[in-house]
């Protein structure tokens, strides 16, 4: 199926790795011109850039703190002069920590709402108003699903992520004016760079019992992959959903359920 992605510019943040490294590269196979964000992880997003550009696709690796408001300015700027205007805005970007509430500090929480809610905010103002400007755009939220129906040893993550769910559908309702969409893709565990971070060491018997008690909140029986994810995303960007705005689709094998 021809999603009608190709020659819109697209900007992923938090493309330096993992799923959002894939999204940028799930684009860049629709023919999208592809800018993959990075804060600390400029080698992956450079590569995945390189790998963009093999599929034939314009692609370029764009740095900035999303903490910081110049560099957001910066980054924005860098992606439309060399790419062209962004029709597509795809927030991954977060910071998260698994970590006992009554044993955490403020000092914990700070990275993880400055990055998660506050530099999600910065960047999607500053694109959303380019995107006013031309009266189209479209915007997909990544989220967990600990934002939608809580876990423990969470808190602070879920407490950051559940904002995904106001800015959707607040973006939604006061920017259709503009021609422009938003919605949210909300997961539960998928295997990335990273999963071995969040679930133990790999191998180890702690591990398998730990596996098995994953596995076991999935009737699907398994986590997901960055290729389970990216249909949805490139879905809700895609011209083809011209009538869907303000949903908060989840993908995650059944592990919660509306």
């Amino acid at each position: 199926m021809d999603l009608k992605l190709a020659g819109t510019t697209v900007l992923v943040t938090g493309a330096g790795q993992g799923l959002g490294r894939a999204l940028g590269l799930g684009f860049a196979r629709e023919g999208a011109h592809v800018a993959f964000h990075y804060n600390s992880s400029a080698e992956g997003a450079e590569r995945g850039a390189s790998e963009a550009r093999a599929l034939g696709a314009n692609a370029v690796a764009v740095g900035g703190d999303l903490r910081d408001a110049a560099a957001v300015a910066a980054l924005v700027t860098r992606t439309e002069q060399e790419l062209g205007p962004i029709g597509v805005l795809v927030n991954n970007s977060a910071v998260t920590k698994t970590q006992r509430f009554l044993e955490s500090t403020p000092e914990d929480w700070a990275p993880q709402i400055d990055v998660t809610v506050t530099g999600t905010l910065r960047i999607t103002h500053a694109v959303a108003k380019r995107m006013a400007e031309r009266r189209a755009g479209s915007i997909v939220n990544l989220m967990g699903d600990s934002g939608r129906v809580g876990e423990s040893g969470l808190l602070v993550t879920a407490t950051a992520r559940s904002t995904t769910v106001g800015l959707t559908r607040s973006l939604a309702k006061e920017l259709a004016r503009f021609g422009i969409r938003a919605n949210a893709v909300s997961l539960a565990l998928v295997r990335t760079d990273n999963f071995d971070h969040h679930t133990g060491v790999p191998g180890s018997p702690a591990e398998d019992e730990k596996m098995k008690k994953i596995l076991s909140m999935y009737p699907l029986r398994r986590v997901g992959r960055p290729d389970d994810i990216t249909p949805m995303v490139l879905l809700l960007a895609s011209p083809l959903s011209s009538w869907t705005t303000g949903q908060v689709v989840s993908v995650n094998g059944g592990y919660a359920m509306p």
